[in-house]
C-alpha cells in the first residue's frame, strides 16, 4: 500500500512574528476599541414614561395569564379574564386612547424609531470602519503569504476558508493564508473578548451582525416596535384570551394523590 506524500513548504520562521502575531493582536486591540467607541458613542439611557410602561405591561400581564393559566385555579382566572378583556377592548390601558383607530405612526417620523436608527447607524460605523481598514492593511502588506499548517487533516470543502488569497489548486487544504486568518479571528475570537470584556460587549461581531438581520429583536424589550399599533395588539391579546379553554392541574388532584399513595 503506497504511503501518502506529504506536502512540505518551506517558510521564513519570521512570517510567526511578522504576519500571524500582529494579525491577532489587531485584531484583539480593535475589538477592544470597538467596545469602547461604542460605549462613548450610546446615548444616555431615558426615563421610562408611565404611561407606556403601563401599556407594555398590561400587555404582558395578558400574555403571561395565557401562558400560564393552567397553574391557577378556574375562579382565578376568570376573575382575571373579566378584568382585563373589557379593559383591552376599551383601550383603558392605552398611552394615547386619543390616537385609537388612527393610523400608525410613520416610522420614519417618530422620535423614537429615529433614535433608534440612529444608534443602529452608529453601531454600523463602529464596525464597519475599522473592519474596512484592517481589510485594507492586511490586502496591502500580507496579500498571498502562507503562515501556518493545522496539524489536523481536513475535507476539501475547507480549502476556500482556509486559503483565501492563494489561487492554487495543489496545495494542501491545511495551509492557512494569512487573509483567511483574518477571517478566523474576525468569528473566532468571541470568548476572548468575553474574558476580557465580559459577556455584555461591543467587541462580538457575529451579535453585532445578528442584531442587524433582526432589527426587531432589539424592540421585543418594548413589546411595540415602530409601526405596531398598540390597540391591535390589545384586541387580539383580548380574542385570545376569550376563546380559550381554562383547564387547570389542579383538576382531580385528590384523587392523583389518593392513587400515587395507596
Amino acid at each position: 500500500m503506497a504511503q501518502q506524500m506529504v506536502q512540505t513548504i518551506n517558510r521564513d520562521p519570521a512570517l510567526f512574528y511578522w504576519i500571524l502575531f500582529p494579525i491577532t493582536v489587531v485584531m484583539i486591540l480593535t475589538g477592544v476599541l470597538r467596545h469602547y467607541a461604542t460605549i462613548l458613542m450610546q446615548s444616555a439611557p431615558k426615563k421610562s414614561d408611565l404611561k407606556a410602561l403601563r401599556e407594555q405591561r398590561s400587555l404582558l400581564r395578558g400574555i403571561n395569564l395565557r401562558n400560564n393559566s393552567a397553574v391557577i385555579s378556574t375562579p382565578s382566572f376568570t376573575s382575571r379574564k373579566n378584568y382585563l378583556v373589557p379593559a383591552y377592548k376599551s383601550g383603558a390601558f392605552l398611552k394615547e386612547p386619543e390616537n385609537r383607530g388612527k393610523p400608525a405612526t410613520n416610522p420614519m417620523t417618530d422620535p423614537a424609531g429615529m433614535e433608534a436608527m440612529m444608534g443602529m447607524m452608529k453601531g454600523n460605523v463602529a464596525m464597519m470602519v475599522p473592519q474596512t481598514l484592517i481589510m485594507s492593511w492586511i490586502n496591502a502588506f500580507f496579500s498571498g503569504y502562507i503562515i501556518m499548517k493545522l496539524p489536523f487533516p481536513l475535507t476539501i470543502r475547507f480549502k476556500s476558508m482556509l486559503q483565501s488569497g492563494v489561487a492554487t489548486s495543489d496545495l494542501d487544504v491545511r495551509w492557512v493564508s494569512s487573509l483567511s486568518w483574518y477571517f478566523l479571528n474576525l468569528f473566532g475570537l468571541q470568548s476572548v473578548f468575553t474574558f476580557i470584556l465580559g459577556n455584555d460587549n461591543a467587541a462580538n461581531q457575529m451579535a453585532q451582525q445578528m442584531a442587524q438581520m433582526n432589527p426587531g429583536a432589539a424592540a421585543a424589550g418594548s413589546m411595540f416596535g415602530p409601526g405596531q399599533d398598540p390597540d391591535k395588539m390589545f384586541l387580539a391579546e383580548a380574542e385570545n384570551l376569550e376563546v380559550i379553554e381554562h383547564w387547570t392541574v389542579l383538576d382531580g388532584v385528590e384523587k392523583r394523590l389518593l392513587a400515587g399513595v395507596a
